[in-house]
């Protein structure tokens, strides 16, 4: 387990959460909503999984996901036939859509390097909804603004891990240093592949998805199979790239400059 005695601002931290032994306890989301003091789920019939909370919102900040699969290598012995468990949560991106496009600057990168949302500067224009790539943020319809994890803001303020980390029984979820969750992340997929489990990868440890991902995850199959964006298709448009408003610069006066021209030889033609 890493060390979280001293957790510091100015660092980079995250979770690692290692889906081959996820057990599917859901202790992550019991103690995500108590400590954040959310909104339980009632008794519902979702007729696709062993699931009660369905999908990241405002009042779910971890969800984990039931899939069942027959996948082309299997995670286990027998037929092939296996459950793959995730517990989702936001992804706290390094290139963060949802805070590129809120109009009140509420979304913010904290001293820890994650994504947070100020409740008292949301305006509730939903903007960040449907920029996330992941279906992450939620409205809250009390107060009227957007809610998402925060990665225990609060806790890492007070020197304490998040409290989902804190309550995963079998260290599913790490949290740490981002530098130091890679490292386990690259012996943990070593050893998985050592053994044979060659489907096995990493999902947004690099700067492939979204220029990295704070939370990041090891995965039993590829990014689909788990309701996640290709790594192929996980990159923000290109006018989120510096070339990306060169290039429109560039074409914006070049545009100019020919209706100029144009309107030139018009007048003295």
């Amino acid at each position: 387990m890493l060390s979280v005695a001293t957790i510091k601002a100015g660092e980079s931290y995250g979770f690692f959460t290692d889906t081959s032994i996820c057990i599917g306890c859901k202790a992550c989301e019991v103690a995500c909503k108590e400590w954040n003091q959310l909104q339980g789920n009632g008794p519902a019939f979702l007729a696709d999984s062993y699931d009660n909370t369905g999908q990241l919102d405002a009042q779910n900040w971890r969800h984990v996901k039931f899939i069942e699969h027959v996948p082309d290598q299997p995670a286990t012995t027998g037929d092939g036939t296996a459950w793959l468990l995730m517990s989702d949560v936001c992804k706290h991106c390094k290139q963060a859509s949802c805070m590129e496009v809120c109009p009140t600057g509420a979304i913010i990168r904290t001293e820890f390097n994650t994504v947070f949302i100020q409740q008292d500067v949301c305006n509730g224009c939903r903007n960040c909804i449907a920029a996330c790539p992941y279906g992450v943020i939620g409205m809250n319809q009390q107060t009227g603004t957007a809610h998402k994890c925060t990665l225990c803001y609060d806790r890492l303020q007070g020197g304490l891990e998040p409290a989902c980390a804190k309550a995963c029984p079998t260290q599913s979820i790490k949290f740490g240093p981002l530098a130091e969750l890679q490292q386990a992340a690259d012996v943990r997929l070593a050893a998985l592949q050592s053994q044979g489990v060659t489907q096995a990868q990493l999902y947004g440890r690099d700067d492939k998805v979204y220029g990295g991902l704070n939370a990041f995850f090891l995965l039993m199959d590829k990014p689909e199979t788990y309701g996640l964006p290709s790594p192929a298709d996980a990159k923000l448009p290109s006018r989120n790239d510096l070339g990306g408003y060169v290039g429109a610069a560039v074409t914006a006066v070049l545009a100019v400059v020919a209706g100029l021209v144009a309107l030139r030889r018009r007048v003295t033609g």
